[in-house]
């Protein structure tokens, strides 16, 4: 099945709907549930991605979609000091939160973030006006996954990089029981205790499940124009991260 095909709920309707529905309910509690399903890892595989993305020297003004509570945005200003910052995300429910919590952040002289309600696929930026795009944890909730990436490559400028960090599953064998038993079993029931969804944390392992992963996600990043693609797996490939530059 096609990760485009799988949503949080089974009634009908569209998945961008459903996916803005279901992040609204679970805002209030979506940051402790990150902490605890990763294990506290969450931050690290952000730090990394941020990371990648390089300094704001060369990249000054950056996006990050599916920014949700704002993680990515503070991380970025606090690493890079990025003099300029925006997020955009379907749930206003997990903005409200980043809001908060930007509010509360310490930025740096210089360095502004602006968060917005709006959807991934369909941008409300002119082309070429990011020098850098991030994702985290999002691509997989796209209700069209290509088109999408074509967006990101779309308001990248010429030499722009793209950065998406996904959750993946691992290949090892070894390893793959013991992360069906934890994605499968604990974390839905997990989630059933200290959300108000009782789907978004079965949700999140089926969409993990059918996400494109490893070459299949570098193809589609190719076919939306993007050059130089590179994966990197984490923690035994649990989580992957993966860049591209725009030619």
């Amino acid at each position: 099945m096609k990760v485009e095909d799988v949503k949080p709920y089974a009634a009908a309707g569209d998945k961008s709907g459903q996916v803005r529905d279901m992040f609204d309910t679970i805002a209030p509690s979506y940051d402790f549930m990150n902490r605890a399903i990763t294990l506290g890892m969450d931050r690290a595989w952000r730090q990394k991605a941020v990371n990648l993305l390089g300094p704001s020297a060369r990249y000054p003004r950056v996006l990050d979609i599916a920014t949700g509570t704002a993680d990515i945005p503070i991380t970025l200003a606090a690493t890079h000091s990025t003099p300029e910052i925006c997020g955009i995300d379907l749930s206003e429910g997990m903005l409200a939160i980043g809001r908060q919590k930007v509010a509360s952040a310490r930025l740096p002289a210089g360095c502004t973030i602006s968060l917005q309600q709006g959807d991934c696929l369909s941008l409300p930026y002119e082309s070429e006006s990011f020098d850098g795009v991030i994702c985290a944890y999002g691509v997989r909730n796209f209700a069209d996954i290509p088109a999408g990436l074509s967006e990101m490559q779309r308001v990248l400028r010429p030499g722009g990089r793209v950065v998406i960090l996904e959750l993946s599953t691992p290949s090892s064998p070894p390893v793959l029981p013991f992360y069906r038993l934890y994605t499968r079993c604990l974390i839905p029931i997990a989630g059933r205790l200290l959300s108000k969804d009782r789907r978004a944390y079965s949700y999140l392992p089926e969409s993990i499940a059918a996400v494109p992963q490893g070459k299949a996600m570098t193809n589609l990043l190719v076919r939306a124009g993007f050059g130089e693609p590179r994966v990197e797996s984490l923690c035994l490939g649990v989580c992957s991260i993966y860049t591209a530059q725009k030619p």
